[in-house]
């Protein structure tokens, strides 16, 4: 049985906070993989539009990627910042591990438009890799863990540096769940519009391809995800991935651990079974394997480096609360995100006719 005292005083920050959401689903819509009106695969990558200063200013790094274990680039979730997701995480243990890292700060706590931070996260990937001068992981949770494939898709230059793509619950074909955004009827932040299930933004990120040769995906999901869903089976999994010719693992936290209990929040900061499968992908050639996964992982009640007694830990997720209350509660907007009354327009790059 998972220790649950410490996780469960989390959780019940996370739900004071608005982060455990649920309520009836909305029409889904699959994400089809085919579509010649999307642009090819190999057509080189638009220019960056966003200034050079400000995504320079936006990349937060820590140690000499030259040296140690791979470095990691580091890609929050909606409606928080790198700070508040990892900074008592993932950072202090891969800081610890003596693996350099870096962190992208994206617009309005990472609830704007995707396809802008997505040119953060292009800058942060071509940085890291020159200062590394080899490939490198990205490791993101919920959104986080699915916009650096916006950025192989369509920057292709990318997918030559990138060795590792790691999803924690990620929203690779969008969500049913709450949020309800409904064109004429409600508003919400633009990443909201473009995480739906419907949305045009998910179509175009897995058209084609959703995986790339020579990059090793590995996507931990969860069956108690209230988020994104739905994630009742890697069949019918919206975090799942399966078209490409990139390596993928697609595996459920519970997979491991059948009595696991994390659900969407959790899996992206402190389940054990998730940071467990995250290093297999990290310290291996090609994805996360289950099976090497030591069954003791079941007992851990955090992963490693969290620490219970440590103001931060709480504090970040408190500062959290601001942003979060904006996903059920489209009025609540307190990270000065647009509220917009449909899904942002593609770009023109996305599409065959390119611009």
């Amino acid at each position: 049985m998972r220790r649950p005292a410490f996780r469960s005083v989390v959780f019940a920050l996370l739900l004071a906070a608005g982060l455990v959401v649920g309520g009836a689903p909305v029409p889904s819509a699959s994400a089809a993989t085919g579509g010649a009106s999307y642009a090819p695969l190999d057509r080189p990558g638009p220019r960056l539009t966003v200034p050079t200063a400000k995504l320079r200013a936006a990349l937060t790094c820590h140690g000499d990627p030259t040296k140690g274990p791979e470095p990691v680039l580091l890609n929050p979730a909606t409606s928080v910042t790198p700070e508040q997701n990892y900074s008592w995480t993932y950072e202090p243990a891969f800081t610890a591990q003596g693996r350099a890292w870096c962190a992208v700060t994206m617009p309005y706590a990472t609830e704007g438009d995707i396809q802008t931070a997505a040119e953060y996260l292009t800058f942060g990937i071509r940085t890291l890799h020159q200062r590394a001068g080899r490939k490198i992981a990205v490791l993101g949770h919920s959104q986080g863990g699915m916009s650096m494939r916006w950025v192989l898709r369509f920057w292709p230059d990318t997918r030559a540096m990138v060795d590792d793509v790691i999803g924690m619950a990620p929203s690779n074909h969008g969500s049913t769940a709450l949020p309800v955004c409904r064109p004429g009827l409600t508003t919400c932040t633009p990443a909201v519009w473009q995480q739906q299930a419907d949305a045009r933004f998910i179509a175009a990120l897995n058209s084609r391809a959703e995986t790339f040769a020579q990059i090793s995906y590995t996507v931990v999901y969860t069956h108690n995800d209230e988020v994104v869903t739905p994630n009742y089976s890697a069949a019918s999994s919206s975090s799942a991935l399966h078209t490409g010719k990139g390596a993928i693992t697609n595996v459920a936290v519970q997979d491991v651990c059948p009595a696991d209990t994390s659900e969407h929040l959790l899996v992206g900061t402190t389940d054990a079974v998730t940071y467990a499968l995250v290093m297999d992908a990290l310290t291996h050639r090609g994805p996360a394997k289950p099976a090497r996964v030591n069954s003791s992982v079941c007992a851990q009640p955090t992963m490693p480096y969290v620490d219970p007694a440590s103001a931060n830990t709480y504090l970040q997720v408190l500062r959290a609360v601001p942003g979060v209350a904006t996903l059920p509660l489209p009025l609540v907007n307190a990270v000065g995100a647009p509220e917009v009354a449909a899904e942002p327009k593609l770009r023109c790059y996305v599409f065959a006719s390119g611009c």
